[in-house]
């Protein structure tokens, strides 16, 4: 199954959820531009806080639905968080997994696109996403149900700490930037809210990687 954000985070969730349930052996890949890219650039539950968008010209308010973390609670479900550009072994990898895991598999893969508004152009879209992977903006991970049966924690961060400002990250994109000169007292409040999110984020998932 292949399909964007606005299906697998929106409209499309609830039989998403219905078949990964299931148990059956499916392998899923979400192409998350975080926006609905092919109707207008509308917010989605995939928007980030603090990203422009059409009925979020202020800023959306709320950080992203956590789509990866909802289905790990099931236990029996692959899945992976991956972005090409940032590291693309780990990408390989994920999908070599999902393939071979007898089971639902999901893949949500960080893909930037024109309704960004890439300060760097689009033709530097792999380097915007180890950009976004370096501040904490998107995390990459794996969650392999099968690693339990080795005495391993079946989460595996592949991300490491963040090297790069978070704000500074979002100043590369116009959907982000914008927002300081529209509504400079919501960018203030959004950028940092989202900043002290992707922290927290990190941390519940490095926490996770030792505790499982």
């Amino acid at each position: 199954m292949f399909g964007g954000d606005g299906w697998a985070y929106d409209i499309g969730f609830g039989g998403l959820d219905h078949v990964v349930a299931g148990g059956e052996d499916v392998n899923v890949l979400v192409v998350d531009t975080e926006i609905y890219s092919n109707t207008g650039g509308q917010s989605s539950k995939a928007t980030q806080i603090g990203a422009v968008a059409q009925f979020a010209a202020a800023g959306k308010s709320r950080p992203k639905k956590d789509l990866g973390a909802m289905l790990m609670t099931y236990g029996n479900v692959y899945v992976a968080s991956v972005a090409m550009g940032a590291d693309n072994a780990q990408l390989i990898k994920a999908i070599k997994e999902a393939q071979s895991y007898k089971g639902p598999s999901i893949i949500i893969a960080y893909a930037p696109c024109q309704s960004h508004g890439l300060k760097c152009g689009m033709a530097k879209v792999q380097d915007e996403m180890k950009r976004a992977v370096d501040a904490g903006y998107w995390t990459l991970y794996r969650y392999d149900p099968r690693r339990r049966e080795q005495g391993l924690a079946p989460f595996v961060l592949d991300s490491k700490a963040p090297t790069m400002p978070y704000e500074e990250f979002l100043d590369g994109e116009v959907r982000f930037a914008s927002l300081r000169r529209t509504f400079p007292e919501n960018a203030e409040q959004l950028f940092a809210e989202g900043a002290e999110y992707a922290r927290e984020h990190y941390e519940e998932l490095a926490k996770k990687a030792n505790a499982d």
